[in-house]
């Protein structure tokens, strides 16, 4: 039998030590941001290889849904991590929103238009066209709590598939309680993600191609003034020639702090736009949600993946998003 020297089993036992350390270090990890993250804990890479990854909500089971655009599909990621298909033939579902009734509300890409996705037999069209002119690519939803629908058209852009795609009229909606489509803005290049303020007075807007996350005062009819430059975007690089912050998906805590994803991360702003701190992850994220037992734990979906992060804020109850 081979006898192991003392010193080579110390020497082993250091170089497991080491390997180990740096196997921890090729984690992704968060950084310490007072009041958000602590130091050194875990980003869990939940699964990769998605086909278009958007539209978390925390779903009221406490799973976490999202949306599979390319897939034409709703995912629901249980709290175990479990990975299984919530809903098919979603019509290209993007953003998500989750009413009183427990009805999910999505935007939807492939015919565009917005209404009621699940369940199933619930199915509703609430808007397909403004004045006559259909939708081009539908984006983010936020529900308010007097039932009013935000949403965004990020507009057409030139792709392989579509390299000349008709002109692009990128709008931020509104659809009343009742049922009446409002065009809020439309001079935004490329509006995406949208959110809402905990007290609902103050609507965020997500700029893709714009250096920072705009916001608008929230009138009592759920008319928007007073458009300004909220938080500026540490994501701003220029990539092929043209600059973009990348700005997506947005979420908010308890705290009111607001969460963006952006080229740079995952960007946390407090609640006067000042910016606290980046959590970045191995690929963009594209779109964020707190869900989980006390929402303390932040999802991100971007570049076919699915991340979950644990946090020290606690995300606003009061909405599912």
């Amino acid at each position: 039998m081979l006898q192991i020297s003392s010193r080579a089993k110390f020497a082993l036992v250091i170089g497991q030590i080491a390997f180990a350390a740096t196997a921890q270090a090729l984690e992704p990890v968060t950084p310490p941001i007072p009041g958000v993250s602590a130091a050194g804990v875990v980003i869990e890479l939940i699964k990769d290889g998605f086909k278009g990854t958007e539209g978390p909500l925390a779903y009221s089971d406490g799973s976490l849904l999202f949306t599979e655009t390319q897939a034409n599909k709703i995912v629901r990621i249980g709290p175990d991590n479990s990975v299984s298909t919530f809903l098919e033939n979603s019509n290209g579902a993007n953003g998500l929103a989750l009413n009183a009734s427990g009805e999910i509300i999505a935007v939807q890409t492939l015919k565009p238009q917005v209404g009621i996705v699940h369940p199933v037999e619930k199915q509703k069209l609430f808007a397909e066209n403004f004045e006559g002119k259909p939708f081009q690519r539908p984006n983010d939803v936020v529900l308010a709590k007097t039932g009013g629908i935000y949403f965004t058209d990020s507009g057409t852009r030139p792709s392989k598939e579509n390299p000349n795609p008709p002109a692009s009229t990128p709008g931020v909606y509104y659809i009343t309680a009742s049922g009446e489509l409002k065009r809020l803005a439309n001079d935004i290049d490329r509006p995406n993600g949208i959110q809402l303020n905990k007290a609902e007075n103050v609507l965020y807007v997500a700029n893709t191609s714009g250096e920072h996350i705009l916001a608008y005062d929230i009138a009592a009819d759920g008319s928007v003034s007073n458009k300004r430059n909220f938080a500026k975007l540490d994501g701003w690089k220029q990539a092929d020639g043209a600059w973009s912050s990348g700005a997506d998906g947005l979420a908010i805590d308890d705290a009111d702090r607001l969460y963006v994803a952006s080229n740079s991360g995952i960007e946390i702003f407090d609640a006067k736009g000042g910016a606290l701190g980046i959590i970045p992850l191995p690929q963009k994220p594209q779109n964020i949600a707190f869900a989980g037992p006390e929402k303390k734990t932040l999802y991100a979906v971007g570049r076919g993946a699915a991340y979950k992060i644990p946090l020290i804020a606690q995300g606003y109850k009061g909405r599912a998003k």
